[in-house]
């Protein structure tokens, strides 16, 4: 397939929520991390390139939560050097959400939230009118038991710019096992695009990640992430497949 609005319309990107992670002594916790390559559902947002974030979380109590988080990120400007087109200097994604977490039973617990996808100053819509707004909201709701999750998330408005693509879905299954200290997450998504794309841009996702805390406070990880995803649609202006199998290195400090 040549490299065309459709292409690009599917690399817009599918972003990260950071899992949150309360400290017991405090409501108020941050994080800041640098990865080999920004992830998300398994399409790099950094162009297979590194990426810096950070973030906040508040735990309310009663269960309830919100938290910011942020990250360097190329897919926006990608989209407007391919066509020539001012979009907006975007390098930056900030995500913004809340919600609230309960117990049902012993060992099986839910969440269910808000989160919002920005990209200050983006002007995606700008490329044609095939492309929207690349800021994203979706609802999402997960239940946890044991080590193993089960969450589904749901846009609201379109899906990272592309078109007709409200009510889109993405299912997550994952787990972590703790094994002598390390933190193992296997995990597989399936990522479902409406819109006239459809065929193109929905795909699923795996991955599996090996974490150690090696001092106070601060991670390192390694993860294998692939997809299966169309790759003459998730590309690269350089005609580099983003949804690649490859390892992804992560160091993240908690504090």
């Amino acid at each position: 397939m040549k490299k065309s609005l459709f292409v690009i319309a599917g690399a817009v990107a599918l972003t990260a929520i950071p899992s949150l992670s309360f400290a017991e002594d405090s409501p108020l916790t941050f994080n800041a991390a640098v990865t080999s390559d920004y992830r998300y559902r398994g399409i790099s947002q950094s162009r297979l390139k590194p990426a810096v974030s950070a973030g906040v979380d508040y735990a309310i109590p009663g269960g309830f939560y919100v938290g910011a988080w942020a990250s360097s990120i190329k897919w926006i400007k990608d989209s407007g050097t391919i066509f020539g087109t001012d979009v907006g200097n975007n390098k930056m994604e900030l995500d913004l959400y809340g919600g609230y977490k309960g117990e049902i039973a012993k060992d099986f617990t839910f969440d269910v939230g808000v989160l919002a996808y920005v990209y200050p100053g983006n002007k995606l819509a700008n490329l044609s009118p095939l492309f929207k707004n690349a800021n994203t909201t979706e609802v999402y709701g997960g239940l946890t038991f044991g080590p193993a999750t089960l969450k589904y998330s749901h846009s609201v408005t379109n899906l990272f710019g592309n078109p007709d693509s409200k009510n889109s879905g993405y299912v997550d299954l994952s787990a972590t096992f703790d094994v002598s200290g390390f933190l193992l997450t296997p995990h597989v998504g399936y990522q479902k695009v409406k819109g006239p794309y459809d065929d193109l841009a929905t795909y699923t996702d795996y991955s599996f990640t090996v974490a150690k805390e090696v001092y106070k406070g601060l991670t390192l990880s390694l993860a294998v992430v692939g997809t299966d995803a169309d790759k003459n649609w998730y590309v690269s202006p350089k005609g580099k497949f983003l949804g690649k199998s490859s390892g992804v290195l992560g160091v993240k400090y908690n504090f």
